[in-house]
């Protein structure tokens, strides 16, 4: 009898453990029950069908929510094409660029809490950042010998990536970028976000702070900002105040053994050829160097705020679903709903783009920026190996798509498949 009441007690056990590791998950629903056809979204399974058939791409997963409950989740194709692994719906994607959108969070979070404003000076917490130098336009009589900045880089200038730095494709400061050993989070490095962002620091800017957008490494900072203001790794931050509390138990910096087994192969595509195995030797694409084996392989001590994570579909549509919900989830609140609203305007309204942009979020300002159906107010973002999600919250809406390609030759699924969430919507 003692031993049958220990068995119990260890079932019970079980069951409790299994509860709490699938409460975070968004209720799967049938898609009429959300004001979704469910045969308008099969022509989401025929158009991946076809790119996989076509060698386009090996396959993806796809995931779209609305009102809270997950319409369609779909695994398409294979994960590993040689091996002949077929795509899980667990599977773990490379989501690069897609990082961006957690660090901005972290860095509202720490904001909300009053360590800083957004237009102080990011150099009241890293001070190398105080005295930075400035290439002069490329079309001025010196055009390599650098001038002081006129004004100091703010935290805001970071969010909106108009601080003036750049990444490595640039003509002008990637050889530099290269030779200090500065890197993107997209291949091994064996320092620390402290170590090199100081490094970053002694490389001049592209162009005075707050004077034009360019897109580049002020994540990063971001990231380490986060380290310092918070006085823990970034890995323990995002872990502890931002995966634990949404559920999102495959969303690492570096992936652990145990779950390397579920990460998706890495392929390329040239022009209208047929995919390819990516090599895990480094690739040498101009300037830029990248890997694809970074997440496994090497000293796992950097945590490129920029680009460094990978996640499952799932765990990235949690995350997108806190959003939309105003900065709360499951009933843990991340964020208030007035610093999601912030973050989710077009910031850069007195700058001269064709374009919105928020605090980490491209934004969907108005008629003018609809080249496909969709909404006013929409946010989103992408990542370098073939991942984009975007969040709507006129018709209470995410999509997340992740594959694992490049370059893509200027394939456009992404896109395909997002005109496909909308035309799918009946009410």
């Amino acid at each position: 009898m003692k031993k049958a009441n220990k068995i119990l007690v260890y079932i019970l056990f079980l069951l409790i453990l299994t509860v709490s590791a699938f409460s975070h998950e968004l209720p799967m629903v049938e898609p009429e029950a959300v004001g979704l056809s469910t045969e308008r979204l099969s022509r989401i399974d025929k158009i991946m069908e076809k790119h996989i058939a076509q060698q386009k791409i090996a396959g993806g997963v796809i995931v779209i929510a609305r009102y809270g409950k997950i319409a369609y989740l779909g695994a398409h194709g294979m994960m590993d094409v040689e091996a002949e692994k077929p795509m899980m719906s667990d599977t773990i994607f490379r989501i690069a660029s897609m990082t961006k959108q957690i660090t901005s969070v972290a860095v509202m979070m720490l904001y909300e809490e009053g360590h800083f404003r957004l237009h102080e000076p990011v150099s009241n917490f890293i001070p190398a950042f105080k005295e930075m130098l400035v290439l002069p336009p490329e079309d001025a009589e010196d055009s390599a010998t650098p001038v002081p900045a006129t004004r100091q880089i703010t935290i805001w200038n970071l969010l909106t990536h108009t601080s003036g730095l750049t990444y490595h494709w640039n003509e002008r400061l990637g050889p530099k970028y290269n030779d200090v050993g500065i890197t993107h989070g997209l291949l091994q490095d064996e320092s620390t976000l402290a170590e090199k962002m100081k490094v970053l620091a002694t490389i001049p800017l592209l162009h005075q702070p707050g004077d034009r957008v360019e897109y580049g490494l002020s994540i990063d900072v971001l990231g380490y900002l986060v380290e310092v203001v918070s006085g823990v790794p970034l890995d323990q931050f995002f872990a502890e105040r931002i995966f634990k509390p949404l559920g999102m138990t495959d969303t690492h910096f570096f992936i652990p053994e145990a779950k390397r087994e579920r990460i998706a192969t890495v392929y390329e595509r040239t022009g209208d050829g047929p995919i390819m195995r990516k090599s895990q030797e480094p690739t040498v694409d101009g300037l830029v160097i990248y890997s694809t084996d970074y997440p496994y392989n090497g000293p796992r001590t950097y945590f490129s705020g920029g680009a460094g994570l990978v996640s499952t579909a799932s765990d990235y549509a949690r995350f997108a679903q806190m959003m939309l919900n105003g900065g709360k989830f499951d009933g843990v609140r991340l964020l208030s709903r007035k610093t999601v609203e912030f973050m989710t305007m077009d910031q850069l309204t007195r700058m001269d783009v064709n374009y919105g942009f928020g605090l980490g979020f491209s934004i969907v300002r108005d008629e003018s920026d609809l080249w496909d159906i969709g909404s006013v107010g929409t946010y989103s973002g992408g990542g370098f190996f073939f991942t984009s999600f975007f969040i709507d919250p006129q018709e209470q809406m995410i999509g997340i798509f992740m594959g694992q390609l490049h370059p893509t030759g200027g394939l456009d699924l992404g896109g395909r498949i997002r005109t496909l969430c909308y035309q799918a919507i009946t009410d």
